[in-house]
């Protein structure tokens, strides 16, 4: 019943990937929200099935670690009566929605979003599985940093609009029609030949030379973009993140105990409806000017196969010589799954060490090759000089 994913895929529930630790099952919440029962339950699950550690994505996913082949279908059924999978991988692949967390009840946000990934679940586009909708409608726009390729926004004066990723306006829509013109936005993509491409996403695809029908096009300006979010109390919440992403599964279960829900970001953050004290867990981040923030990490070695370096390690140790200001990104290989876009610091581990990349990313060309982790250790303001 396990399917291994091949390269570029996304892994899924119903069709997880292998990696150096076993099968990494991914969980999509619905709206982008587990109830306090569907998030203790994952973690029941993954100390079950999995290696306790769960990954926090920047798609707003929880992704389960160390699966085994014959621990697959017994977590597949237990997630089945926590109401969390899709009637196929294909359904699963589509349905790639990030949803703002700072709603609050009595907005059109969960609607719109339930109409979309209903949307998408029937007879919408084959979409490439990298491809995803943002529902970023409150006055500031929070997700303007995520990846996204079509974004059902507001302007400054509150009007809804659907607007193509790499697009600087977009249409103004009424509530009843912006999950429609979003659907079309993704099949004029497909149909114009924005899958076909190497990049296979909205904003490659125009920047390439596709013009947008003038049916999509208008003067609707998105609003503001809000502050970078972080760890702290919010009107919903308390927002706490984990180093890198990751936390063990028993962190879940407490942070799901004192909480009514809780909501997914793509800040590999969590924020805990209803909890209006920040929590104790010392395996949480929880202050705003945590070093860790400040580094990002993919899984690396052993746990990657295609990882060339424990990139985990490496920045564990520099995060703290980070300034406040700046941004690392550890990479194990050059496809840079853990972070797409630029940062100030990008270490991309080879064969031969690491490369260093300043303010770019790991597509980028380095500006030295082959450091050894021992030198970057002793001398770690390498990373920051001249930059």
């Amino acid at each position: 019943m396990s399917a291994v994913a091949i390269k570029g895929w996304c892994p899924g529930a119903l069709r997880p990937m292998q990696s150096g630790d076993g099968l990494v099952v991914r969980i999509r919440p619905r709206g982008g929200r587990l109830d306090a029962a569907q998030a203790a339950g994952i973690a029941e699950l993954a100390g079950q099935y999995g290696n306790g550690l769960i990954d926090l994505t920047s798609r707003a996913n929880l992704q389960i670690r160390g699966v085994e082949d014959g621990g697959h279908l017994p977590l597949l059924d237990g997630l089945a009566q926590l109401g969390l999978l899709d009637p196929d991988p294909e359904t699963e692949a589509r349905r790639n929605v990030l949803v703002t967390p700072f709603w609050t009840e009595g907005e059109e946000t969960c609607v719109l979003a339930a109409e979309l990934e209903l949307a998408l679940g029937g007879a919408s586009p084959e979409l490439p599985t990298k491809f995803g909708f943002a529902i970023d409608d409150g006055r500031e726009r929070v997700l303007a940093g995520a990846s996204a390729d079509i974004r059902i926004e507001r302007d400054a004066a509150g009007r809804l609009l659907a607007r193509a990723d790499g697009e600087k306006f977009g249409r103004y829509v009424t509530r009843s029609e912006a999950v429609q013109v979003a659907l079309a936005l993704a099949e004029w993509f497909i149909a114009s030949g924005g899958a076909n491409g190497d990049r296979r996403r909205m904003a490659a695809h125009l920047a390439t030379g596709a013009h947008l029908p003038d049916t999509f096009r208008g003067d609707a300006e998105p609003a503001p973009r809000a502050a970078d979010s972080l760890p702290g109390l919010y009107a919903q919440g308390a927002m706490v993140g984990a180093a890198f992403g990751q936390l063990t599964h028993r962190t879940l279960g407490r942070l799901a105990a004192g909480a009514q829900a809780l909501r997914l970001t793509p800040w590999r953050m969590l924020l805990a409806e209803g909890m209006r004290q920040m929590p104790h867990d010392t395996d949480l981040i929880t202050r705003g000017d945590d070093p860790a923030l400040r580094a990002i990490a993919c899984s690396g070695a052993p746990r990657c196969r295609e990882a060339h370096a424990d990139t985990r390690a490496l920045a564990s140790v520099l995060a703290r010589h980070v300034p406040a200001d700046a941004r690392l990104h550890v990479s194990g290989c050059a496809k840079g799954c853990a972070h797409a876009g630029p940062a100030t610091i990008t270490l991309v581990a080879t064969r031969e060490g690491f490369d260093l990349v300043r303010n770019g990313s790991t597509r980028d060309t380095p500006v030295m090759r082959g450091l050894r982790v021992a030198s970057i250790v002793a001398d770690p303001a390498l990373l920051v000089r001249d930059r």
